[in-house]
């Protein structure tokens, strides 16, 4: 059924959004719309100056026969430091303190538009990047690999430090936590991953680096390839970390128990510069 060009416009950036990274070919619009192909080619570049000038991503096109249109999630440097700025301000506060000096992250990652801005983050930083899948541990990593993969369009896996039944056969290592230096187990359902994808490894809180140290490992006996990691929080208040090649958006640098008070920046998310940024 042919549609006025304003509901065509509705409808079509709808479907973008919700299809990030896929291709779409504009025959697909023009039969869905009833039009012609050099209209909605117009109207794709109204979406794209949109997305671009509003910070919420790109339109990027591909010539030929097989091409078409496929929406990239991305936000813009301004928007995303506005953003982490206050996520430190809330992250600074002391109410938030727990023993170990790790801090209470739940209401945060509890949060859906926090959640999606922290994945449109991690998308615009990853965006170049070929990512088959996301990689986190069980539990606290979970909304954030959820809100990674739904902006980039992937599944997500999670690794448990527990076998459960539901899993069938399972994949487990040991690993060294590096705060604790004690030896600990993960593991991954055998059909979780297939071999030779490229995966993005990311966790909500990270110390030494054990944890992640541990996917890493565990991405090796699947035979996958490392694409990147992502941590949300960083402490920096400790020696020496056991990865060296990660991206983080907020990063501790002092947790004083006795005086209650901890000191938050940026993280290291900003300090190279992507094409959105």
């Amino acid at each position: 059924m042919k549609v006025r060009r304003s509901e065509r416009l509705i409808d079509m950036t709808q479907h973008l959004l919700t299809h990030p990274r896929t291709l779409i070919s504009l025959s697909f619009f023009a039969n869905r719309y009833e039009s012609a192909k050099s209209s909605i080619s117009e109207d794709l570049m109204i979406v794209k100056k949109t997305f671009e000038n509003r910070g919420i991503g790109t339109l990027e096109t591909l010539p030929g026969a097989a091409g078409g249109v496929r929406y990239l999630s991305k936000i813009s440097r301004e928007n995303a430091e506005l953003f982490v700025d206050d996520l430190c301000q809330r992250i600074a506060d002391k109410e938030r303190l727990l023993p170990g000096g790790y801090l209470f992250l739940s209401d945060i990652l509890g949060e859906p538009e926090t959640l999606h801005t922290i994945g449109k983050i991690f998308a615009s930083k990853f965006v170049d990047t070929k990512i088959d899948m996301i990689m986190t541990v069980a539990t606290k990593g979970i909304p954030i690999a959820q809100a990674v993969a739904s902006e980039l369009n992937v599944p997500f896996v999670i690794v448990r430090r527990d076998n459960k039944v539901t899993e069938g056969s399972t994949v487990s290592i040991n690993y060294v936590s590096g705060s604790s230096n004690r030896i600990e187990k993960m593991a991954l359902s055998k059909r979780s991953l297939p071999t030779g994808s490229n995966v993005l490894v990311v966790d909500d809180f990270m110390k030494a680096g054990g944890t992640v140290n541990g996917m890493k490992s565990l991405l090796e006996e699947f035979d996958a390839k490392l694409a990147g990691i992502g941590v949300l929080v960083e402490d920096e208040n400790v020696g020496e970390k056991l990865v060296d090649d990660y991206v983080s958006v907020i990063r501790v640098q002092n947790v004083d128990v006795r005086q209650q008070s901890i000191e938050v920046e940026k993280g290291n998310i900003f300090n190279s510069p992507t094409d959105n940024q």
